[in-house]
């Protein structure tokens, strides 16, 4: 099931998602409740009533959770090509560690950088001109805790979306850290919509990026270096999980810092992130 947030006259709405009819079903819900996005319906043992159709041209979706409750984590060299790719570019604070890591690379972004489909990811040149691109797939917990096993870990995620993790490359190499680098203004563009679970095949998954049509990466999910139920694992061992928490998986090799000169973003620049059985989020890139 597609579940997206949206808005029409200016309204914020959630609602279930039908591609083949090309609409979107209001789901009958307060204001309050649709302006936490898709997050609000966590939990509940039956959906809303819908509504009457809505065709999608009609509707600007938004990220499906606009405003996290808290951080986004993320994880850094998930892939091995890329691992080694970023950890011959320089900018790379886990680099002693070797190309692959022993364990996963854990950090996160703020709330307020997250953006929703077609949204623009904002170049500031006072700030950087290194920025950057990293698709990837987010996972969306639905059920929380602490101390989860893998074994149980696939049993705690509702459902799965787009991010592309856009970095300021000269930050994360300036500040020997990442938040700075990751959490600029509009830098976590996401969407197009939630797709639960139980309609994924992550064996049958992969992640591309194409920027101004070319095709940049391109990895199936398989080939992550910790898988899913690794991840939440290690995330929940001490640190409690809570739902609508989000998790980005990391990106597959073919970032902009990979390629010899860089080919980061610039204005006039369109990105667009596809991944299998979700879709496509794309985003223009323009100057402050």
């Amino acid at each position: 099931m597609k579940l997206a947030t949206f808005s029409i006259g200016g309204e914020r709405r959630i609602g279930r998602v039908d591609l083949n009819e090309m609409c979107v079903y209001p789901f009958d819900t307060t204001s309050l409740d649709a302006e936490r996005g898709v997050t609000t319906l966590i939990g509940m043992a039956k959906l809303p009533r819908e509504m009457q159709a809505v065709p999608l041209a009609r509707v600007t979706l938004e990220a499906p959770i606009p405003r996290p409750a808290r951080n986004i984590f993320c994880v850094g060299k998930n892939y091995h090509a890329h691992a080694m790719e970023f950890a011959r570019s320089g900018f790379d604070s886990s680099a002693a560690s070797g190309d692959v890591p022993a364990h996963p690379i854990i950090f996160s972004k703020v709330p307020e950088c997250v953006g929703g489909p077609d949204a623009p990811v904002v170049i500031d040149k006072a700030v950087s001109e290194a920025i950057d691109y990293e698709a990837e797939l987010a996972v969306i917990i639905g059920t929380g805790g602490r101390g989860i096993t893998k074994a149980n870990a696939m049993k705690h995620v509702w459902g799965y979306t787009i991010v592309n993790d856009v970095t300021a490359r000269d930050l994360q190499g300036r500040h020997n850290q990442w938040l700075i680098g990751k959490s600029q203004d509009t830098f976590c563009p996401m969407g197009p919509w939630v797709v639960t679970a139980d309609d994924v095949d992550l064996s049958t998954m992969s992640v591309r990026c194409r920027v101004n049509g070319e095709l940049r990466q391109d990895a199936p999910v398989t080939d992550l270096i910790f898988d899913i139920p690794t991840l939440i694992s290690t995330l929940s061992a001490g640190l409690t999980l809570n739902p609508g928490d989000i998790i980005a998986t990391g990106t597959p090799v073919g970032v902009g810092i990979g390629f010899n000169p860089p080919k980061y973003l610039v204005p006039g620049d369109v990105v667009r992130v596809e991944i299998d059985q979700i879709g496509y989020l794309e985003n223009p890139v323009v100057a402050r």
